[in-house]
Parts: structure tokens; sequence; C-alpha cells
């Protein structure tokens, strides 16, 4: 029976070695070399260590016994299940374990096989969440935004497809995207690591991924709610992965490690199931149509195509929602193939004069900066018209910010004045000047 998380179907533990689609050889030298470096000695510990069933790792076991790579020690120790029996590896195992991890450095979780890793993508796939006005605007409710703009943004989420958003810098894109996916909410299964041909590739990484606290059985509790499903996956929120102007092609790439022999997933795979966000789009050394079209194949098959370093490809699935965001206009950095590709395009304005002085509010109120009718009447009448009245999200958090340095400092209490407002409008903006060196 599969346990469910939100709407999510949690995978189930293997409950054979037949089961594991695993080559028998590959897990038995796992099990040794994490024998061998975490020093492990009975069957309970070996299972927590591999994350796998403890039959299923007793199998493992009976079969490096048969080998004569592990023996059996002879001793009963207590523990909190029963007594059990403790085992070592022999000087054959040792041998074994030795030349498995010239091989490859991977010990630990057993890794999921690309095949049962798919199956897992469909059942907490990005395309699966319903996503309703309420949900969306709970997880907004710290922004101030035009209705239009969620009646456009509530599809674009809801669909799972790419979104393309625009407009002036300093407008709240980047927020705008981390709302949404707040606004995601259910918990999915990312695997510690897949398995393809034989090659070990790390999925899960605490640097992406945010695991989330497991149930604890109550122990007057007849049903048990822990360690029902398979612990080669880590619960965990669904992940964002946030990239700027650092993004290179090279990161959509398999990463291997030639020390340890393994691989490492790539970005857009470690973002499976959660959002993949390229912000700043334009900044990059590589041109933005490039890293378009290096996404134009997952974005309309839902896969993407990975090579090892033997210069083999193959398929992973591609389940994730893309949010680009810059501050060009779409035509000037893409073509019209690429710009069709991009389902959802999303222009995010600078706010009007009524919902500029909302935003300045609730931003004063957060900031205990008492609001003054006269200093705001002299930053609407005097500063914004040197500007054509360009209002942005970004520009009451600074001004505010730069009032209360200047309070601070002047050890004045915290206030509104044409003067302060002066102050803090000269280090908004840098006077047109030529500076002769």
């Amino acid at each position: 029976m599969n346990m469910q998380t939100g709407n999510v179907l949690a995978p189930n533990p293997p409950k054979t070695l037949a089961a594991m689609q695993i080559p028998v050889v590959m897990m038995r030298d796992i099990v040794l070399k994490t024998m061998f470096r975490r020093n492990v000695a009975m069957v309970t510990e070996i299972a927590k260590s591999v994350c796998l069933p403890p039959n299923v790792t007793q199998e493992l076991i009976d079969m490096g016994r048969a080998q004569g790579l592990i023996e059996a020690m002879g001793t009963l120790k207590a523990t909190a299940v029963n007594n059990e029996m403790e085992y070592q590896l022999t000087e054959s195992g040792k041998a074994r374990s030795l030349d498995a991890l010239a091989q490859s450095e991977y010990f630990g979780a057993m890794p999921v096989p690309l095949e049962v890793y798919r199956e897992q993508v469909q059942r907490q796939s990005i395309r699966n969440i319903q996503m309703g006005r309420d949900q969306l605007l709970s997880a907004m409710g710290h922004l101030i935004l035009p209705p239009q703009l969620i009646d456009q943004l509530g599809p674009a989420v809801g669909s799972g497809h790419s979104i393309l958003m625009y407009g002036p810098p300093g407008n709240g894109k980047s927020s705008i995207s981390n709302g949404i996916r707040d606004a995601l909410g259910d918990k999915i299964y990312v695997p510690r690591a897949i398995e393809y041909s034989g090659q070990v590739i790390t999925v899960y990484d605490p640097i992406v991924h945010a695991s989330v606290e497991e149930d604890v059985d109550d122990p007057n509790s007849l049903r048990r709610t822990s360690g029902r499903y398979d612990t080669r996956y880590v619960r965990c929120e669904r992940p964002t992965v946030i990239t700027g102007g650092e993004l290179s092609l090279s990161m959509l790439d398999l990463v291997y490690n030639p020390t340890a022999r393994t691989y490492q997933a790539p970005l857009q795979l470690k973002s499976s199931g959660g959002v993949f966000i390229v912000d700043d789009l334009g900044r990059q050394a590589e041109p933005p149509q490039a890293l378009v079209n290096r996404w134009i194949v997952p974005l309309e098959e839902n896969k993407d195509i990975l090579a090892l370093q033997s210069g083999e490809k193959f398929e992973v699935p591609f389940d994730t929602l893309v949010i680009f965001s810059t501050n060009f206009h779409p035509n000037e950095i893409f073509d019209k193939a690429a710009l069709r590709r991009i389902f959802f395009k999303i222009k995010i304005d600078g706010p009007n004069q009524e919902d500029f002085l909302k935003i300045f509010a609730m931003i004063a109120r957060k900031k205990k900066m008492p609001l003054d009718e006269k200093a705001l009447l002299h930053l609407l009448n005097n500063k914004y018209p040197q500007i054509n009245n360009n209002y942005a999200n970004y520009q009451p958090v600074f001004l505010i910010d730069q009032m209360i340095s200047i309070c601070d400092f002047e050890g004045i209490p915290y206030q509104m004045t044409p003067e302060l407002i002066d102050r803090a409008w000269a280090n908004m903006f840098v006077r047109d000047e030529s500076i002769v060196h």
C-alpha cells in the first residue's frame, strides 16, 4: 500500500532482492564498501546505512557469506529490536571492498534505478498540481500586485509549463518567482542517487533540497506511519533552483567526479518536481538564445538528454516549472521560434502611483517609520517628475531604509521630512556627469 503526502504517492520500499532492478554484484559491492567505510556490523545498522529494508539487506549479506566475503562473528548483540548477529568482512571481503572502491568510491544509500525513478516522477509531477486563486494569493500575500497579474500567473503556474517574466528592474520578478515556489506547498520524494548502466548519479543535494521532518511513531498508536516508504528517497519540499548571471550551459550537463568516479545530477535534474528560476536572463556569458535553445527539447517533450563520460547518451525525465526572468524586452533577446516555445509571457511592470503609495505605507509600518504628508507630497510632486514618474517596487524599501540609516546616524527619532527625502533620493540615482581622470 502506498503512503500519501498531500497528493503525492510515496514510493514503496522494495520487498525482495529480485525486485530491485539493479545489478546484483553492484548491490553486493555497495554493502561491502559500506561495511568497510562505516564499520557497521549488525543487519539493522547496515540496512539503515544502505537505505534498504532489513530482509533485503539480509539477502545481500547471505550472498556475501556464500561467496566467502562476509562472516558471522558468532556473537549475538542485544538491540532495541531483538538479539542480533554481528557480521564482519573476511580478508577476501576487505580485498574486494578495496577493489570496488578503486572502481567507484560510492557507498551508502543504494541507488534507485532510472526506470523506477521515472515512475516516481510521474506520481509527483509538477503538472499534477491543482493551483487555486486562494493558494496563490496566500503565498503572494506580502506583495502588492495588480489583480490582472494574478489572473495571468494562476493558469501559468497551474499548467506546469514555462513562464517568461519581463519588465523593468526592481519590480519584484524575483519575489514573484519565490512566491510561486511557496504556493506549491506539498512534499515530494527525492532519490539520494539514481543508477543508469551501472553508473551512480547523486541527486539529493542539501543545498537545493529542504528535507522535512519524518513522522515519529506514536508508541500508543496501532498504525505505524514512519518507515512505510522507500528510504532511498528523502522526503522534501518541492525544490527550487535559482540561477542568475553565473548560469552556463555546462551547468546543465552531468558533473563527473574523477576521484570518486561518480556523477552528480545537473541543476535541472535536481529541480525535478519543482521550480527552476533563471534570473537576470541576458546577463550570462552565454547568449539568452543559446540558453533557451538548450531547453527547447526538454520543455516540449518533458525529457532531457544527458551524456556519460563514455559519450553514451540517455534520457532522464524533465519535470520542472522553468521561470525565465529578464529586464530586456523578449524581442531583443529571442527569435520568434524560441518565444513560441515559452508558453506564458507575463510583463511585470512598475506600480501606478496608488499602488506605490500602498507599498510605501506598508513598508513604513513594518519598519516603524511614521508617515508624513508634507514629505510624501514633496516626493511625489518634486522628485518623481525628475524621472518621468517611473515608480518601481524596490523604491519604497530603498528610500525608507536610507532615511532610517540617516536618523540612526544623526541620533534622532525615525522621521520623514522633505530634507530626509532629498538625502535618500540622492543615493537612489547617480547624477550623469563626466569624471576627469
